[in-house]
């Protein structure tokens, strides 16, 4: 295997450079346009006359449906290629967005979700494929780290502007949408709307692929191994305690954690002005994104003061996740509640290392992309479980008492990883 040399942006080839600042501009389009309703999303539904039931439900349809379609489609844009597969998802998301906009009917709206989920599936590692594959031919040996570097700062710059406008669209234009009977909240995602056509648009253009021969039988052969996959990661947990201990833990995490990442928007919005309320929420959504961005950052420094014993980090953030959840649901003004809400923003983002970090050592390579797969249908699975309890809990009682029962999970987790603690001490004797 030939030895990679360093990356230098002014060394690389045109044709190199060319490449990754085609991909950043892509991957920055793409994350806009979804950054401009994620910030007000929550607040959307609830304009509709949903309750917070009913946007838990529906944050559920999307994650059942990303979960139940994100295996078969996972091989199909190595079977047909990258670009048609993505282009696939960016139609998904005009469909959705404008089921969206066209309704306040829950079925239409669970439909809309539906379709986001799947957009979610479709996308998941398509292009990032392409872009890598692509890179390494135009820069041969040359390390390709801070390549992907450069595409996930534009990935995340996008997220965090869109969150910015999507916020600020509605308390600037909201009033010319009311006086033509639309939502305030439409105008973001008729921006939204816009730019999505935008990177479809740019995807045709600048995304060069060469074609591949239609597969007909990929589609159906995804489909039809997905019980394959589930029984032999199934098995495979079964077999290592290890890893159960450690897939129940972070299935508690996410049914604790999803429901406050879903719906905080709602719970804050009272506490603010109504004349720049949503400008605020986009700048929370998007100092969330950072957030949690410097939090992974943190991550290997926590570890060390842990000496590097990852199991006893996980515990330790989940500890502090629950102290800092029930915190979070005890403020009733915005200046305690945003000062809680990034520290609660920067654990979420240390959490993610030590447990990748545990999983990765406890299989071997021919197993990892089956032990990937489990975790993110157990993920999405917990987090939907989680969803639908704190939605009916918080229609039922308040979002405090949700957000509260919910440190329960973190706790059992944090429970669970101290026992992964002591098995993993004792597996290294």
């Amino acid at each position: 295997m030939a030895t990679e040399t360093d990356f230098s942006f002014k060394t690389l080839t045109d044709r190199a450079r060319r490449h990754i600042r085609v991909f950043q501009i892509h991957q920055f389009l793409d994350r806009f346009a979804m950054g401009l309703t994620v910030a007000v999303v929550a607040l959307a539904l609830t304009d509709r006359g949903m309750d917070l039931f009913q946007i838990s439900l529906l944050f559920g349809v999307y994650s059942l449906t990303t979960m139940a379609m994100e295996l078969p489609f996972g091989g199909l844009a190595d079977s047909i290629g990258r670009k048609p597969v993505f282009l696939a998802a960016v139609l998904a998301s005009l469909v959705s967005l404008a089921l969206f906009l066209s309704s306040s009917d829950f079925a239409v709206l669970a439909l809309s979700f539906a379709f986001i989920g799947f957009g979610r599936a479709l996308r998941s590692g398509t292009l990032d494929a392409w872009f890598v594959e692509t890179f390494k031919a135009a820069a041969p040996n040359v390390d390709v780290q801070p390549a992907l570097a450069k595409a996930q700062w534009a990935n995340a710059m996008g997220l965090a502007v869109g969150a910015v406008f999507g916020g600020l669209l509605p308390d600037m234009f909201g009033a010319i949408g009311l006086r033509h009977g639309i939502s305030i909240y439409d105008v973001s995602y008729a921006a939204s709307f816009v730019v999505m056509v935008g990177v479809l648009v740019y995807t045709m253009v600048a995304i060069a692929e060469d074609p591949r021969p239609l597969n007909r039988k990929a589609l159906r052969q995804g489909f039809a191994s997905v019980p394959s996959v589930i029984a032999e990661a199934s098995l495979l947990a079964l077999k290592h305690p290890t890893l159960s201990m450690l897939l129940a833990a972070l299935a508690l995490f996410l049914m604790a954690t999803n429901p406050v990442e879903a719906i905080w928007p709602t719970y804050a919005k009272p506490m603010l002005d109504e004349d720049y309320a949503n400008t605020v929420i986009g700048v929370l959504t998007a100092g969330y994104f950072f957030a949690i961005a410097f939090g992974a950052s943190l991550s290997p420094y926590i570890s060390r003061i842990f000496k590097r014993r990852h199991a006893v980090t996980l515990a330790a953030i989940f500890a502090c996740l629950a102290v800092v959840q029930v915190t979070l649901a005890m403020q009733g003004g915005i200046a305690g509640f945003v000062g809680v809400f990034v520290l609660y923003s920067i654990l979420l983002g240390a959490s993610e290392t030590p447990a990748s970090s545990i999983l990765h050592r406890c299989v071997e390579d021919r197993q990892r992309s089956t032990m990937l797969s489990l975790r993110s249908l157990i993920q999405q699975l917990g987090g939907a479980i989680g969803l639908v309890m704190a939605g009916a809990l918080a229609e039922i009682y308040s979002t405090p008492v949700a957000w509260s029962a919910g440190a329960v999970f973190l706790l059992t987790a944090f429970a669970l990883s101290l026992v992964l603690a002591k098995r993993l001490a004792a597996e290294a004797k």
